[in-house]
């Protein structure tokens, strides 16, 4: 099992071209966004909701927003990932509905103390995004092991992703777009540093 994870680890990589036209199955892309849904979360919030995007149309849209990346028009579908931002104010119904959830009984009103304290000291739209990258690498990797490849697009124009999907500033704020389908090129040798160059043990 150990292998297998890493193999997967191993083959994944950014897709800059995909194949035209291969498509993706329903049942394909449905595991994909169920490596996303079961993620980890701070506080166990689920701070993303995702926004698949398959008309040619949008994602050519979409490619235009993300500076003419041609993986965003490209791919066979876009998962836009947003992060929450209304729905994790301290005294909001959601807050308090999946605070309950994690924290039953007694524990829930210390629990959403500690909370509005972190969230008075916190850059939560920042938190937000960063909680939403979790999801993201889950997805890829999901994708990978089902033999789908991946890109995740950081590099977007923010106010016309809000404008393509009509999306209200103070309720979600894009965090990645992750394009998906079957790229053209074979992947190449996987560079990383080696681990005593990463890794520091006190």
């Amino acid at each position: 099992m150990r292998e297998e994870l890493l193999d997967i680890f191993r083959k994944r990589h950014a897709c800059h071209q995909f194949q035209a036209g291969r498509g993706i199955a329903t049942e394909d892309l449905e595991f994909i966004l169920e490596a996303g849904r079961l993620s980890p979360s701070s506080f166990g919030l689920e701070q993303w909701k995702f926004v698949v995007v398959t008309d040619t149309k949008r994602k050519q849209a979409m490619q235009a927003a993300c500076f003419q990346q041609p993986q965003v028009g490209g791919a066979d579908a876009l998962v836009v990932i947003l992060a929450k931002l209304a729905e994790l104010e301290p005294d909001s119904d959601y807050l308090r509905r999946l605070m309950a959830r994690e924290y039953p009984g007694d524990a829930l009103e210390p629990a959403l103390g500690n909370y509005r304290a972190f969230h008075a000291a916190t850059d939560v739209r920042a938190w937000s995004i960063a909680q939403c990258h979790i999801a993201a690498a889950n997805m890829m990797t999901a994708a990978t092991g089902i033999g789908i490849d991946s890109c995740a697009i950081g590099g977007f124009d923010a106010n016309e992703i809000r404008r393509l999907l009509d999306l209200s500033p103070a309720r979600h704020e894009p965090a990645l777009i992750l394009a998906f389908g079957h790229c053209a090129h074979p992947a190449g040798e996987k560079l990383r540093l080696p681990l005593a160059e990463l890794v520091e043990y006190r």
